[in-house]
Parts: C-alpha cells; structure tokens; sequence
C-alpha cells in the first residue's frame, strides 16, 4: 500500500515522514535549521474546543501518541468512506457544542472545503465503521476560526433561522474519539525574538533582533549624536597629534639647514626726542681729536661752532702739541683734516682748533644751561680710548657743582675752576671736549672732568687725561660759561676771568674762604686798588657766603667769582672778629694765559 501524502492536520508516524533531501546542516542553516533573517516564522496558534454547559471540557484530538487514521480524497462519484468512530458500539455521543476560538485569536480562518462533489452523501454519525458498505468519514480536519458564536444553552431547543449550508458546515470529529481535555497551560514566553513575530500587529519594519527600526526623526537625531561624537573624537586625536608633531619640530626641527628666524628690514628713522634720534643729528657736528707733541699725546672730542671751521674743546686736550705738535682732525663722515690752536685757556679748561679746505660743516646747536634742571635726560657724545662716535646717556645729577682740575705744575698755574653741571651719563678719557645734550639736540655743557675710583688717594677732583674708568660722576663746564669764552678765544685768543683782587688761603682748613695775611712776594693779601680794597675787605676775613650761597673753600670762592662776567656786581658775606658782616663788590678782570 502506497504512503499517502501528507495534508494539513494530518499527523503521520515517524517512519512514514518524508526525509530530507539532504543531511541536516551542522550549521542550523535555513530550510533546515532555525529560521533566518530572511524565513519569518509565524506563531503556532492553539485553538480552544467551548463545551456544552455543564458538560466536562474534553479534548480536541485523540491522545498524544495515538495515530490518525488516514483518510484519502473522495474522488467524483465514489463512495465515501464509512466514518470510524473510537468508541465502543453503543456508546452515546455527546451532544456537538460549537467550536469557538480563542479571544486572542481574532484573524478568520481560511473557507472549509469539501472535496465531495455536490449530491454526495456524508455518512451519518454514530455509524458504525465496521459495517460492510459504508464509506469511510472525511479526514478530520480543524474546525474553521469563525467569529465567536454565544453559547448554547440547550442544544435541543436551539436552531438556527436557516437551513445550513453543506459546503460550509465543518466536520464534527465524533465525540466519543476525542474526548475533551482541560484548556492548555500558558507557555512560558519564548527566549527565540522570532516568537514574538505577530503578522497581524500593526505593521512595522522589523530589524533582525526583532525589535522595531527607528524612525527617521530617531535615526537623523542619532545621526548627529555620532557625527558630533566622531567630530570631537577626530578634534582630540588631531590635536595630541598636533601638539607631539610640534614639541618633536620645536625640540628637534624639521631636518635640513638650519635657518633662523629674522625680523625684515625696518625704517631708519627714529623719533627726534629719542637717544637715536638726538645722535643722528648731532653726530655730524662732532669731531675727534688727535694730538701728537714731542712728549706726549691724547685723544679727545671737539664741537663745531660754526661753518667757518672754528672747534670747541678742552685746553688739556690740544696742551700736549705744545708750540710745535700735530693736531688731527677726523669727522663723523670719515673725512680727516689738519688743525690749530686759535687759543686757549687754562683756567677755563677750554681751547679752540680751527680747520681749513672742509665743506659742507654743521654747526651744533647751543642750548641755554641755566635752563636745565636736576633729572633732565641728557645725551654725552665723545672718542673714549679712541672709541669715536660713542653715545651715552644719562641725566643731569647736579648743578653748579664747584670742582678743579688739574694742578700738575708747581705753582698751580694750570688749575682749572668749573662750576660744572653733573650727569651720571658715562664719559670716559676720551670724551674731554664732547658735547653734553639735551633733549632737544641742543648743547648745555662741554665734558671736561670725571671722578674715577682709582683717582689718586681716593679724593678730589682730575680730568679725563688719566686712565681710570666712569663711575657714574661725570662734570662738564656749562655752555653759556663756555660760549663767552670761545667767543673772546676766536676774536681776540685771550679769555678774560673776573677777579676779586685778594690773595685766598687755600691752606686755611676751617668753613670759609680765608683772606690770606700776605700776598705772593710778601706783597700785600688785598690788591690796592683793586674790587676788593674797594669793597672793604681785610686780611684775615673769612668769606662765607656769595650771593646767599654758602662758601666752603677758597677753591669753592674762585668758582663762584668765575661763574660771573667781570664787572657782575656780588654780594659777599663774612665773618671779622666773630661778627658777621655783608659786604657788596663788583668784579674786575684780568688776562688769562
């Protein structure tokens, strides 16, 4: 006999199953594995038999193990099978309740269909299937999902308004073959995410762990979250790439020749009231000195005066020529000419050199001393150790500071009184006779003398002629001093100084200047004749003051007299007697050598 093929409801013994066309795939590999991406499964609905009232739930199919008759296809004008019936003969059949489904299960189940053609008798229940020449039952099939119907509650009474329709009206398997059961437990919820397939829930695009795909807004807004994450993450690796790449160039360099970095080429001008800017103009107008006499020689500094050639500088710088010595004159732009003395005068410390055959000269600016006041900027120009065009600066650190330089010679003749100007702007031995300037380039004093630590025992005043160093006390001669003077060198070669007319005594060690008892050559102390026999004075007066300024040496009264012109007019205070006096003396001239 032929293995009927299997149909829908049908449960077949094992032996009797179709087998694989080929093993099965170790892998779990669709058709033959669990389903995949691609297979969805849908659930295996379960369907619930609704009992007759007070009647025992009873099961739809027969029980698990028992094997169902095969029922084959009832084909145009053959008989039916007679239909068999489990129960003993004589059993009762329960009275048929209708079949209900689940509330769970709402979709509708596909239409019945008999395979009987129209006109065929359907044997009637409760036959028997051993009587000869009744045809066998239909295959018992599941009832059709069916809206659900109320219960009945008496199936004798109950009828329906129409007559059934035979193509519609399932087969009632006999009640006596399958006997109802109690209504299946609630398995446990499936661990597989593809159990949770429901093909009737709204729709919704499934991703492969089951779970619903994001939506658009969803997806832009994740979308962002790892663009700007990204962003940040590329942002942090560029910039620790970044800052090791930068810290190995700056340490190490690229490789190759060395090339340092360098600022471009800039404007030369500079502002006008600045050091640079004072240097550039007054450069021109200075000059450096080189004197060779028959014993000695030096370096120093001159000023131009004017465009006749005329040269300022200090009488201790030009003194080594002597009569017959060479003076060289070199400026600023490299040109270098021969020079001599016009005149000179030791007690002033000044000197004027005058050039030949030089063009084009530039006079410096004069300036105005007693204008400048303690703490004005001021800019020193000068050849120290024949350094030539050398610029300091500084500041004025002092006025009318009494100071004496030289006294070499025995009888004091090449002495030198200065009521200086003080600046700690550096000058060194080779700045005599440089220009001290102001802030506007103008000339306010002529630098004549420094006070150096190596100088003699420590003390007193020299000029620059020696070798010993600045320390920051600098003194030059005042420009309106030095102007008068320069002037009646040039005209006439000879300056003249005002005098008082007394003989001091500079031994005297006491505060004051003393008037001395006698004079040179046992001559008289004061001058007959002279300012000071005029004014009163005596041998053996002490100056105290001049003109309210205290008076602490003769030195200190020599560089206050010749801080005046003659015929200045002073007003001496002093002591005769112990008792103080004013006295009131214009001042005479003399020659100088």
């Amino acid at each position: 006999m032929p293995v009927p093929p299997t149909t829908p409801g049908a449960v077949l013994p094992p032996t009797d199953r179709p087998k694989p066309l080929h093993d099965p795939d170790p892998y779990s590999t669709p058709p033959y594995g669990e389903p995949g991406p691609w297979a969805l499964a849908p659930p295996v609905q379960h369907l619930a038999v609704t009992s007759a009232p007070g009647a025992a739930p009873q099961a739809h199919t027969a029980a698990p193990g028992t094997p169902v008759p095969y029922t084959a296809p009832v084909s145009p004008g053959t008989p039916a099978p007679p239909f068999t019936d489990t129960a003993p003969p004589g059993t009762p059949a329960p009275p048929v309740a209708s079949v209900t489904t689940p509330a769970s299960f709402a979709p509708p189940a596909p239409p019945f269909t008999d395979t009987a053609p129209p006109g065929t008798l359907a044997p009637a229940l409760g036959a028997d299937a051993s009587a000869p020449g009744v045809s066998a039952p239909p295959v018992t099939t599941p009832a059709p999902l069916a809206p659900p119907a109320p219960p009945l509650s008496d199936t004798s009474t109950t009828a329906s308004p129409t007559p059934p329709d035979p193509a519609r009206t399932p087969v009632v398997p006999d009640q006596a073959s399958a006997p109802y059961l109690d209504p299946a437990p609630t398995p446990p919820p499936p661990t597989n995410p593809w159990h949770r397939y429901d093909p009737w829930a709204t729709p919704a695009p499934l991703q492969q762990t089951g779970t619903p795909a994001l939506t658009p807004d969803q997806h832009r807004t994740r979308t962002r979250k790892l663009l700007a994450a990204s962003a940040l993450a590329l942002a942090l690796l560029s910039g620790g790439i970044g800052g090791v790449v930068g810290a190995h160039l700056e340490r190490d360099g690229i490789g190759g020749d060395v090339v340092l970095p360098q600022a471009g080429k800039e404007d030369a001008q500079r502002a006008p009231g600045s050091v640079a800017g004072i240097a550039a103009r007054a450069l021109p107008s200075v000059v450096t000195l080189h004197v060779t006499g028959d014993e000695e020689s030096g370096t120093g500094t001159g000023i131009v005066l004017d465009t006749r050639g005329h040269i300022l500088t200090n009488n201790h710088v030009v003194e080594p020529a002597g009569g017959d010595g060479r003076i060289s004159v070199s400026f600023s732009g490299g040109q270098v000419v021969k020079g001599k003395v016009v005149g000179r005068d030791t007690g002033y410390d000044l000197a004027v050199v005058q050039v030949s055959g030089v063009r084009g000269l530039t006079p410096m600016p004069l300036g105005n001393s007693d204008n400048v006041r303690v703490g004005d900027p001021v800019v020193a120009i000068g050849a120290p150790f024949d350094l030539d065009n050398t610029v300091t600066s500084g500041i004025i650190s002092a006025k009318e500071r009494p100071i004496t330089a030289g006294g070499e010679a025995s009888d004091g003749s090449d002495v030198s009184y200065v009521d200086a100007l003080q600046t700690d702007a550096p000058i060194n031995p080779g700045n005599s006779g440089g220009p001290l300037l102001d802030a506007q380039g103008r000339l306010v004093g002529v630098n004549s003398a420094i006070r150096s630590a190596d100088y003699g025992d420590g003390g007193g005043d020299g000029d620059e002629s020696g070798q010993g160093g600045s320390i920051g006390l600098g003194f030059a001669i005042p420009v309106n001093q030095a102007k008068l003077v320069a002037e009646e060198l040039i005209n006439t070669g000879r300056a003249t100084h005002p005098v008082i007319g007394v003989t001091l005594d500079l031994d005297y060690a006491g505060d004051g200047a003393r008037v001395a008892s006698k004079g040179s050559g046992d001559g008289p102390a004061v001058t007959p004749g002279g300012p000071g026999a005029k004014a009163g004075l005596k041998a053996g007066d002490v100056v105290t003051q001049v003109d309210g300024v205290r008076v602490h040496s003769g030195d200190e009264l020599i560089v206050r007299t010749r801080a005046h012109r003659p015929g200045d007019q002073l007003r001496l205070t002093l002591r005769r007697g112990g008792k103080d006096m004013t006295l009131s003396l214009v001042l005479g001239s003399s020659t100088g050598d």
